[in-house]
């Protein structure tokens, strides 16, 4: 897997709302599980919540080792939300869908989950 760049679906805003568009990148390790678990998450969470507001791009550290330098990246898979500013970064598969959210600053911390 190369560097790889994915727009979000291209469907507009239901909302019609002027909102914050996320630029993601995910950092990942070639094909390994927790790799794989984080694309399908981060794929799952950004068509469910951000629909049409975000841009994902892919970075596998196998191929490209020397990118990690940039965005300082020490685990993998590792999630940076380079807009809005500031930088956020989300270690991890992902599967938390409520600590994706809070990270990306999607929900505030302490919001209500489904099901309390």
């Amino acid at each position: 897997m190369a560097s790889h760049e994915e727009p979000g679906n291209g469907h507009s805003d239901p909302d019609g709302g002027d909102q914050e568009r996320f630029d993601l990148r995910l950092y990942v390790a070639g094909q390994s599980p927790k790799s794989v678990q984080a694309i399908e998450n981060l794929r799952r969470v950004c068509d469910e919540y951000l629909p049409g507001r975000y841009r994902i791009e892919l970075i596998d550290l196998v191929e490209h080792p020397k990118l990690a330098r940039g965005d300082e990246i020490v685990a993998v898979p590792t999630l940076v939300r380079r807009l809005p500013e500031p930088m956020r970064k989300i270690i991890g598969d992902l599967s938390d869908t409520e600590q994706v959210l809070v990270g990306l600053q999607v929900r505030p911390a302490g919001g209500v989950t489904s099901g309390e």
